[in-house]
């Protein structure tokens, strides 16, 4: 199966622009989001991880079947205000604007070793932010995973101290 052909092209959106990438046809498809599950699991099976942390919002359709693909723990970084404990908070750079991610104080404990996921690598913005939380609590960030990188945007640059691998390219 192609699954880049479960990918849908949006011109435009959020902003003039901007061609977003759209996942939903591959999640409605059980068999191409089985098999991209797998995939990515597959690309971090032999590596020491204790927890999946998913970047909002498409982050969490990807890293939670990948958590339990994986027989890991799940842990949400969030948009501001949709935490309910202690935060911690970073603000990061776009593509087309700023923003602000949170994660619980106590979801990465010191020493945890965290595969990072999300849908889409872009220019790496909100994963290296990510990066620099769970380092913060004292995690050790030991992959980052995304089902889609666009190789144009040179996110992969920005991450390069990272393990960084994509199931699909363009």
């Amino acid at each position: 199966m192609n699954l880049s052909d479960k990918i849908r092209n949006i011109p435009d959106f959020p902003k003039e622009g901007i061609l977003f990438k759209d996942i939903t046809p591959l999640l409605r498809d059980k068999e191409a989001l089985k098999e991209a599950i797998e995939k990515m699991a597959d690309m971090f099976r032999d590596y020491d991880i204790d927890y999946v942390v998913g970047i909002e919002a498409r982050g969490f359709l990807v890293g939670t079947p990948l958590a339990i693909e994986l027989n890991k723990g799940f842990i949400p970084i969030r948009k501001p205000g949709k935490l309910p404990h202690d935060v911690l908070k970073k603000s990061y750079e776009l593509e087309y604007g700023k923003n602000e991610i949170e994660i619980h104080k106590d979801a990465v404990s010191e020493g945890d070793k965290i595969l990072i996921v999300d849908d889409l690598l872009a220019t790496g913005g909100t994963t290296l932010a990510s990066t620099e939380m769970i380092e913060e609590l004292g995690g050790e960030v030991v992959g980052c995973a995304f089902l889609l990188e666009l190789d144009a945007l040179d996110g992969r640059e920005v991450l390069k101290d990272y393990e960084v691998k994509s199931l699909l390219i363009e």
